[in-house]
């Protein structure tokens, strides 16, 4: 099989999977979407993957979308789109990198599918900012529609005014704070199709716990409500692979916050036996 890796900038997640893949069988590119492109109206299919010497590859592993304007972004999701529409197995497909890109729309389908997650709200307006925190009887939190990695959160107290939309992309996202005033922690499971293939806890030196912002990574059993929870979650986007944060409120109920559809995963891997990548070029190859 010719698989093609979109990276824009190959990093160590992108050579571990491309060394599981070869190990597989698979004939690997490493390719960047900011070089791919369409020519229509001749023959063929009317999309050029650079590195490739001729056609269209039998699957596609997407570890990155670069940054760009509005339309760079909208272009390269297209690229993704059409290759799906001609056949190619793409993992994750467009449609699922878009639903969790897009926090409210995450927040949205978690809420259809019934799971367990925070409060949230998610407007343009001010007024219908403060009437939802009005409702709201802990603190909340807000975050960027678009972010990773814990950028750009705040905990704003009651006694805390709201961030005017001016002041930020025009969109105000926010859920209700439901973790501890102390020990702070959460969890990211792994998932894979429809299996968990690795889980941990992230303990923080703030409630902000992301590794990138100093968290730290230890082994978490990867069963009961914490995978089952994490499985959902994943299916209810259409990931083929996922990494799902989950937290525990002050009861101990499992909710489920986000769910990242190019998930890194090396603080993870230091912490389990399981090997990610081997699972995640696993379900590319499976059909």
């Amino acid at each position: 099989m010719r698989v093609v890796v979109f990276a824009d900038d190959p990093d160590w997640h992108c050579h571990r999977l491309a060394s599981a893949l070869t190990r597989r069988g698979a004939s690997v590119t490493i390719e960047s979407l900011r070089r791919c492109r369409f020519e229509l109206g001749e023959s063929g299919n009317g999309i050029v993957i650079p590195g490739l010497a001729d056609g269209l590859p039998d699957a596609v592993l997407v570890r990155s979308v670069p940054n760009g304007s509005f339309e760079q972004v909208t272009f390269r999701l297209s690229i993704l789109h059409a290759l799906r529409e001609c056949g190619v197995r793409v993992i994750n497909d467009a449609r699922a990198i878009e639903r969790c890109v897009d926090k409210s729309m995450t927040s949205f389908l978690l809420h259809q599918a019934g799971l367990p997650t925070p409060h949230t709200m998610v407007t343009e307006e001010v007024d219908a900012a403060d009437a939802w925190r009005a409702r709201q009887p802990d603190d909340v939190v807000t975050k960027p529609l678009f972010g990773a990695q814990g950028r750009g959160l705040q905990r704003l107290a009651r006694s805390e005014k709201l961030p005017d939309p001016a002041d930020s992309t025009g969109v105000l996202y926010f859920q209700r704070y439901v973790g501890r005033d102390r020990d702070w922690r959460d969890y990211r499971v792994f998932v894979v199709g429809d299996e968990p293939v690795a889980a941990m806890t992230r303990r923080g030196a703030s409630w902000v716990t992301n590794v990138a912002r100093g968290g730290i990574c230890e082994a978490a059993p990867c069963t009961g409500d914490l995978a089952a929870l994490a499985v959902r979650a994943a299916r209810s986007v259409g990931t083929g692979y996922a990494g799902i944060d989950l937290i525990a409120d002050p009861e101990g109920r499992l909710m489920v916050l986000e769910v990242n559809s190019m998930p890194a995963w090396k603080g993870l891997q230091g912490v389990t036996d399981s090997d990610i990548a081997e699972a995640i070029a696993g379900h590319v190859l499976a059909r």
